[in-house]
């Protein structure tokens, strides 16, 4: 029997809204994680100038969908995303840690109150990111940051998931 080769993830897996927006968030270029004391302030800065250029990308087209911010050592990430779906705004905590090997490992990103409630999600609500996103970090290292963690897989992952959850009856308007 012959196998299946499996698809890798490339730009073309994306819309072209998407494509379009990530292509112009900056690149990082400090290959450096939270234990390398002397360039990990470096590449924070970049993850910082990153997030603020795809902020203000977001808010430019009218499509603002999550605040975030880190604790002091740039290991913690918490916020908020939110959907809007048939006019109805439908919010969310978002947090993630910073894994020790980034960033060639890209972060797990959690919305913990949908723990259990999909099938394309792990334990602890982290979202299931492995089969389109992470051959692109892993191609992209150490060049995509958060910014890009949000653009490319938090974004189309909510795109699909929150409306199924929603039309199911298995998220409900908090309103």
């Amino acid at each position: 029997k012959r196998r299946k080769k499996r698809k890798r993830a490339t730009m073309g897996d994306w819309d072209a809204g998407t494509k379009s927006t990530v292509q112009k968030i900056p690149l990082l270029k400090t290959k450096a994680g939270p234990r390398d004391k002397e360039e990990w302030p470096k590449r924070l800065k970049e993850e910082y100038t990153a997030l603020i250029k795809y902020v203000q990308l977001n808010k430019g087209s009218d499509q603002d969908w999550f605040t975030i911010s880190s604790n002091k050592e740039g290991t913690h990430w918490s916020g908020k995303c939110w959907y809007i779906h048939n006019l109805l705004k439908y919010e969310f905590d978002l947090q993630f840690d910073i894994p020790v090997t980034y960033p060639q490992t890209s972060p797990e990103i959690e919305l913990p109150e949908l723990d259990g409630k999909t099938s394309k999600m792990y334990r602890g609500g982290k979202i299931c990111l492995s089969i389109h996103f992470k051959p692109l970090w892993a191609k992209n290292s150490p060049h995509f940051g958060v910014a890009h963690a949000l653009c490319l897989g938090l974004g189309p992952w909510m795109a699909a998931e929150i409306p199924h959850l929603i039309d199911s009856g298995v998220i409900r308007h908090k309103g």
